[in-house]
This record gives structure tokens, sequence and C-alpha cells, in this order.
């Protein structure tokens, strides 16, 4: 059977840009620091995956050095990025299930007590459910493409569709992040494409909008923007790993 994702690798510089995605991540894989204490290095790419989507959404990005975190959006977002390594293999056997859960951690501090029964569902606008049981087949296996054009295709298709109508965003991002883990692009998380986004938030934002629409250049614009923000990301990669073996 034919990929469905497989057309988008002839978009024209797609193939390349994917190519040196997954380049520049390989070398962040390397760096000394990341060898063995690659741990230590992922916390801290998380905590800044978290505030950068914060920042992304509207949130406060301080995170106070005594007591609970009060921004709702922060609170969620690093809720989220603490969830992504338990929710990994439930992300690539049924992904339904895990965005449900990212939803729940991203949105508990939005929502009323009188929506709290809405944490995890899904819109029940028409096309929202099937477009969201396709994305799903892929996660769980129904493409080969790169782990880049996967997560682009993840993380704006979640945009698009803004399936829960609170905290999409943090739980799009989560989604790519998770993505980019579950294919091996970036499989300990190190990586850190939200800063990108979050310096280029104007462009994001287009790029989005452009890949909403299903035209071909929108959606090359979506995937080589996904593509430099990776390479973006493993630059702020290389600076955590490089503080982390620097003398103190």
């Amino acid at each position: 059977m034919t990929d469905p994702l497989g057309p988008l690798l002839d978009l024209p510089g797609v193939a390349d840009a994917v190519r040196t995605a997954r380049d520049a991540v390989d070398a962040v894989h390397q760096h000394p620091a990341n060898r063995r204490g690659w741990p230590a290095t992922a916390a801290e790419a998380s905590v800044r995956a978290a505030r950068a989507s914060t920042f992304l959404d509207g949130g406060d990005t301080d995170i106070p050095e005594r007591g609970p975190v009060r921004d709702p959006v922060l609170a969620g977002a690093l809720r989220v990025s603490e969830s992504i390594g338990p929710l990994l293999p439930v992300w690539q056997r049924a992904p339904l299930q895990a965005l449900a859960k990212l939803h729940l951690l991203a949105a508990a501090d939005l929502v009323g007590e009188a929506d709290d029964s809405r944490l995890g569902r899904p819109r029940t606008e028409r096309g929202v459910a099937g477009r969201l049981d396709l994305l799903a087949s892929l996660v769980a296996g129904g493409t080969s493409v790169p782990g880049a054009v996967l997560v682009a295709v993840v993380h704006g298709e979640l945009l698009t569709l803004a399936p829960f109508g609170t905290a999409d965003g943090v739980v799009a991002r989560a989604a790519g992040r998770l993505t980019m883990i579950g294919t091996g692009l970036d499989a300990k998380g190190l990586v850190v494409p939200e800063v990108a986004f979050m310096r280029r938030q104007e462009e994001y934002r287009a790029a989005a909008d452009g890949f909403a629409t299903g035209r071909p250049a929108g959606v090359r614009d979506w995937l080589l923007l996904c593509c430099d923000a990776i390479q973006v990301g493993a630059r702020e990669a290389t600076g955590i790993a490089d503080a982390a073996i620097a003398p103190s």
C-alpha cells in the first residue's frame, strides 16, 4: 500500500531538510555529556520545552524558587513534560488515550469544576473524531516516513484541529515531542524545537495556518519550519550539554 505521507517527501526541499535535521540530532547524541549523563540534560531540555510552550500559549514562564507554580499554563506544561517518559508506550500503542492524558494534565488548572468532565475529551464537532482517528493510525505504525515528517504532521494537525478547546498548543507540542522520541529521531529527548517556535512565534503561527489549508505550499513551509526548528533545538541541546561538562 502507498504510504499516505510519502508524497510529502517529494515537496521541494523537504527531503534535504529532513536529512539535515536528522544529522543535527545525531550530533547532539554524540556529545560527551550525553553519552552517560543524558538523563540530566534531557531533564533540562524538558523544562525549557515546557517554558517555551507556555510562552506560546500566553502563560508566565517564571518558575518560582519556592512554592507551587501559580500560572495555570506553566503548571500544566510542566506536568505534561514530566509525563512524557511514562506516556511514551501509550502514545505508540494507543495515541488517542495518550492525547486524553496530555490534555487532562495540561488543562487541569484552566477549566472550572463545572467543566472537569471535558478534560481529556475531544470536541464533538463533525470531522474532529475522524481526523484524530486517522492521525492515531499514522502514529501507531501507519506510515514509514522519517521521524521529522511525522513530528511535523502530528504537531500541525493537532494545532489545526484544536481538539479540546483548551491547552491545545501545549498538547500539540507535547505530542510532537513524544513523536520525536517514539520514532527514534530524538530517542533521549534532548532537543528543544519549542525554543525555535517561541523565538519565531509569528512565523510559527503563519506556517501553522498554512499547513491547515492543506495546500502543498503551506504544508511544505510548515515541514521546512519544523525541520529548521529541530536544528535550532539541537543547538539549544548542545548548549545544555556544554554547560553540563563546563568547569564549575
